[in-house]
């Protein structure tokens, strides 16, 4: 072997190695400071101890429950067109009232509040270029969204934003924003079979943005005093109903629409949003709390997304009240595993539809025996019949079935869509059933 090409292979594993301890060690800080910031919570709560959650994997003895029979020990849901009081909502004009009871439990107990003083948004587009993707002529915009930090010099914060949209209109177009990942390049990014869901779109004449949600707030616990979180709280502790990861990320896509109305090429009423898992909850919050958003597109959201949080199948709450995701939530939302259950939450996953409605929403999921029984696919579609008769107080057809479709059949008749496709952990497979679907709501004589 030549000296030099040995001397490179040896230069190579050694790199290779200290990447590997370099990881590790940060994982070890990150896992560190999150428990330790946990357990400064349960203390504030006076919580002493959680009830843990179930595993994710099936072979494990703590198994999460994937049995149908044993799925609901819960008797019933909180009505979401019924007051506080108990009253009912009888009319469309009473409906803003109750949305307003409902958003505060979420505010509280679930979500948390976006704080009063969450400074500005400043857009630059850093680079622009004109290319081709997939045989469509495109102007291609990376963004900078830079937060104002003069209140706290100690951190700054900046959002990563791309923007896509066709050259060739000259017109003002509907674009859907994911909420994405920034893979690191050592990583390959998944494959895809079939056309790219962004030459779908293209293909419609429509456009396509990428939000990346950590370059504005960390998903763990240990970065919750850095990001946007820590910024407003000057790098200090949450209270106890703070803002978590959700609606951080939620608030960022917020302010990512904010500059679509400021862009010429974008029709600012003809806005999606699209996530998948953690991302498809951050998706729904988004598209609940904020009514500019058109559409939603929500991939595999499962629980603390579009998943019955009382129902005992698949990921629970006191998975999501461990260390590895509290940190999505408001500081509160920790009590619900230990000393309370999620039978004592206020609202549950169908409230956070009805807040979006009458506006329509796609709810996806992949098959079961392949992506797993953690999402939950007949929650996240229980949780949409539940959330129908809200919209049918505006007129409009919620789910339009209560049983739930076998063969992957997509139901694409009501303002809330479902598909379970053939997949895994992915949305790609329902790309085109949402585009369909999104038509009827986007398509204009002119188009």
């Amino acid at each position: 072997m030549n000296k030099s090409f040995y001397t490179f292979l040896v230069t190579l594993a050694l790199a290779s190695q200290s990447f590997a301890q370099f990881s590790q060690q940060n994982r070890d800080s990150v896992n560190r400071l999150s428990n330790e910031d946990h357990q400064l919570m349960m203390k504030k709560l006076e919580i002493e101890e959680l009830r843990p959650g179930p595993s994710g994997n099936p072979e494990d003895p703590n198994a999460a429950n994937s049995d149908e029979s044993k799925a609901s020990p819960y008797t019933s849901l909180p009505d979401p067109l019924a007051f506080d009081d108990g009253s009912k909502v009888k009319f469309a004009e009473d409906w803003e009232k109750r949305k307003a009871e409902i958003k505060e439990h979420f505010d509280r107990e679930i979500y948390g509040r976006v704080p009063e003083n969450v400074p500005d948004v400043h857009w630059e587009v850093t680079s622009t270029t004109d290319t081709v993707i997939g045989g469509y002529a495109v102007i291609q915009k990376n963004l900078a969204g830079r937060v104002d930090n003069s209140a706290y010099p100690e951190i700054d914060v900046e959002i990563e934003l791309s923007l896509t949209t066709p050259a060739t209109t000259g017109e003002p177009v509907p674009v859907i924003m994911e909420l994405g990942w920034n893979w690191p390049s050592h990583i390959p990014r998944p494959a895809t079979e079939g056309t790219p869901w962004q030459e779908q779109l293209l293909k419609k004449g429509w456009g396509y943005a990428v939000l990346i949600p950590t370059s504005l707030q960390a998903d763990n616990g240990a970065g919750l005093r850095e990001g946007i979180i820590g910024l407003v709280n000057k790098g200090q502790p949450r209270k106890l109903d703070d803002w978590g990861a959700l609606r951080a990320w939620a608030w960022g896509a917020s302010r990512a629409l904010d500059y679509f109305e400021t862009d010429p090429t974008v029709d600012a009423e003809r806005v999606g949003i699209e996530g998948l898992s953690r991302y498809g909850k951050a998706a729904i919050v988004t598209f609940a709390y904020d009514p500019r958003f058109a559409i939603g597109f929500i991939g595999s959201s499962g629980a603390g997304g579009t998943k019955i949080l009382r129902r005992e199948y698949g990921e629970q709450v006191e998975n999501l009240a461990s260390s590895a995701e509290y940190h999505w939530f408001a500081p509160n939302f920790i009590k619900y595993a230990g000393p309370l259950t999620p039978n004592d939450l206020p609202v549950d996953a169908h409230h956070l539809i009805a807040m979006a409605a009458p506006r329509p929403v796609f709810i996806s999921s992949g098959d079961p025996e392949v992506e797993g029984k953690w999402i939950d696919a007949k929650g996240m579609f229980l949780t949409a019949v539940h959330a129908s008769p809200v919209y049918e107080l505006f007129g409009k057809y919620g789910m339009g079935s209560s049983n739930y479709p076998q063969e992957h059949r997509a139901l694409l008749d009501g303002e809330i869509a479902f598909r379970e496709h053939r997949g895994g952990h992915t949305v790609v497979p329902n790309w085109p059933y949402f585009i369909e679907f999104a038509d009827k709501y986007f398509s204009t004589e002119e188009d």
